[in-house]
């Protein structure tokens, strides 16, 4: 009741300062302050203000337990201990694949030509590690003279 009482006074402040604006012909500053002096008394009569109160208490709580009961660093801990087994384990996935997770080799075309000697020794050189072949690209920045 109190604070239904506290949003109408700051409502009708708001609107005859709203007013007084608008008397000196700043309509367009005169409807904005309007609007906001409106708000207190829709947050009042929608059950907002009440609701807030409950939320900020209920953070209080929160936080005075996280600061006092044990218990509650327990949980943290149980969460982190969860955390860590979710990375572990999507590392290992990825390194038993040896490809990222998700994602599986591409595999040729059915109708592509394969190609010849991509993961054989070209002008002496060995392959790239992981059977890829960085020749061409070598030529191409040799012929450009970098």
């Amino acid at each position: 009741m109190l604070t239904t009482t506290v949003c109408a006074a700051l409502s009708a402040a708001g609107l005859a300062v709203a007013f007084l604006t608008a008397w000196r012909r700043r309509f367009v500053v005169a409807t904005r302050i309007a609007a906001v002096s409106l708000l207190p008394v829709g947050l009042a009569m929608a059950g907002l203000v009440g609701l807030g109160g409950k939320i900020v208490r209920a953070v209080g709580s929160w936080a005075a337990d996280l600061v006092l009961k044990p218990t509650v660093w327990a949980g943290f801990a149980v969460l982190a201990a969860a955390v860590v087994l979710y990375v572990v384990a999507s590392f290992a996935s990825r390194r038993s694949s040896g490809a990222p997770a998700g994602r599986q080799p591409a595999a040729p075309e059915a109708g592509a030509p394969q190609q010849v000697g991509s993961g054989a020794k070209e002008k002496g050189k060995p392959s790239a590690a992981g059977g890829e072949d960085f020749s061409d690209i070598e030529e191409i920045l040799k012929k450009h003279g970098i």
